[in-house]
Order: C-alpha cells, then structure tokens, then sequence
C-alpha cells in the first residue's frame, strides 16, 4: 500500500469550508479513481497546518492518479487560502484496533532515519505497538516511509483530546526508547484533530 499526503498551510478562517470541500469534493472524485483506498484529513485550527492523506492500492495506481491529483489538489489549496507541500510514501505498518468517531485526535512523528536501517526502524516500531495500545484512548497506529530520503511518519490516534494530553508522557517514553534502539532522529511532534477519517488501509503488522 502507498500514500500521498499533501500538506496545507491554510488560513485558519478557512479550515471549515477547507474540510467541507475535501468531504464534499475531493473525496468522492478520489473514489472515483482506481486503486484508490480512501483519505484523511488532520487538521491544527491554531497554525493552520492541515494534512490529506490519501492511500493507494499500489504504486501503479499511485503515480496513474498524479494527473487528477493534481487539480483536486490546486482547487483544495484555493479553498483553504494555503500553500501546499506534497510527499508520497510506503505504508508499512497499519494496526487499528477500533474506528475513530468524532472528537478523536492524533499525535503525528516525524523522524529522519539512515536509508540502510529503515528495515529495521520499521521492525523497532512494530515491537513497541503493544506499549502503544496500552494508551487510554488508542484506536490505532501507523508507519509510513519514504526509503530513498530516509524518512518516516508514525500517526497514533486515540478517541479524544483529553486522553491524547493525558498520555503524551507515555508516549514520549515509547518515542525515547524507539530512538535508542534505532538510532534514528526525531525532527518533529504534531497533535491534530481528525477532521475526516476514510482511509481504508487493511491490518499490516
């Protein structure tokens, strides 16, 4: 499974129509696509900083939607008054274990991690999926990389705001030692809302 998340630096008073034009727009044209296995919307109301991810069956069908992607993509940036910045990554680790609902939130790593030992940074992360679930809240966990430039993205969602604020010291005790034992460099942390929550990416562990 691959993905594209594109990055917009939207105009906080535009979050709202930005959201309704990615559920009401973009997500049924993106359906229409084939290979297309759904999309996601985080969304940080205080910077503005907003991330659709959408997902695909296969890097074939991935690259075959750049061109329809590209117009989807030109149209959302208008509505939410932004800038865009777009990445493109391997899916390597999906566990979920229950649908988010509304109110739930995710907390979002970025890490830089040598390209050589991206096998086993992957396989670090999937050891610490179990401290994962122990948070109050999870509903579900996920790694997407990018091996040429050595990085990765892990995106932990848990039911509400208040569990994801009463669980970040657990959460940077799992990020600490998934560190250690990789090596790897920790380049930033987000808490977003999840505004939309259609990605339908099946269990990979």
């Amino acid at each position: 499974m691959y993905a594209r998340s594109t990055t917009i630096q939207a105009h906080p008073s535009f979050i709202d129509a930005g959201i309704r034009h990615i559920r009401d727009t973009v997500m049924p044209a993106l359906a229409d696509i084939e290979g297309s296995e759904g999309l996601s919307l985080l969304v940080d109301r205080d910077s503005g900083r907003c991330i659709a991810t959408s997902s695909w069956r296969d890097e074939e069908t991935l690259r075959a939607s750049e061109a329809p992607a590209i117009h989807l993509r030109d149209q959302a940036t208008a509505v939410f008054h932004g800038t865009v910045h777009v990445e493109r990554w391997d899916i390597e680790v999906l566990h979920r274990d229950h649908a988010s609902q509304p109110g739930a939130c995710v907390r979002v790593t970025w890490f830089k991690v040598d390209p050589g030992t991206m096998t086993h940074a992957v396989d670090v992360y999937k050891l610490h999926l179990p401290a994962m679930e122990d948070t109050d809240g999870f509903c579900s966990a996920s790694l997407m990389v990018d091996h040429a430039a050595g990085l990765a993205v892990s995106s932990v969602t848990i039911d509400t705001a208040e569990q994801m604020r009463a669980g970040r010291e657990h959460a940077e005790s799992i990020r600490a030692a998934a560190l250690r034992e990789t090596g790897a460099e920790l380049l930033e942390v987000r808490e977003f809302e999840l505004a939309i929550a259609h990605l339908h990416v099946p269990e990979m562990v």
